[in-house]
């Protein structure tokens, strides 16, 4: 167990954040599965600037790395490309 003030307040901390960063990431992950699921190239491309940005938040606070971030918005355009 932790011996000092600080260590204990990190501890509570570092859960907070875990906490928060999960359900950032949760949420992103549940945007772009609704993203995939449109049929409409009209409402994807309309919903898609919304889902990029979660992703740019979620690299902005390293929750993801930028490569995985641009690896899924490359393949969100190539889906919305070809939907008619």
């Amino acid at each position: 167990m932790a011996n000092h003030k600080s260590a204990l307040k990190r501890i509570r901390r570092n859960e907070a954040v875990r906490l928060r960063n999960k359900v950032q990431h949760k949420a992103t992950r549940n945007a772009i599965k609704k993203l995939r699921e449109l049929t409409s190239k009209k409402e994807a491309t309309k919903f898609f600037p919304t889902v990029v940005s979660m992703l740019d938040k979620l690299v902005k606070n390293n929750i993801i790395h930028a490569n995985k971030s641009a690896n899924l918005k490359s393949k969100l355009s190539k889906t919305i490309a070809s939907l008619k």
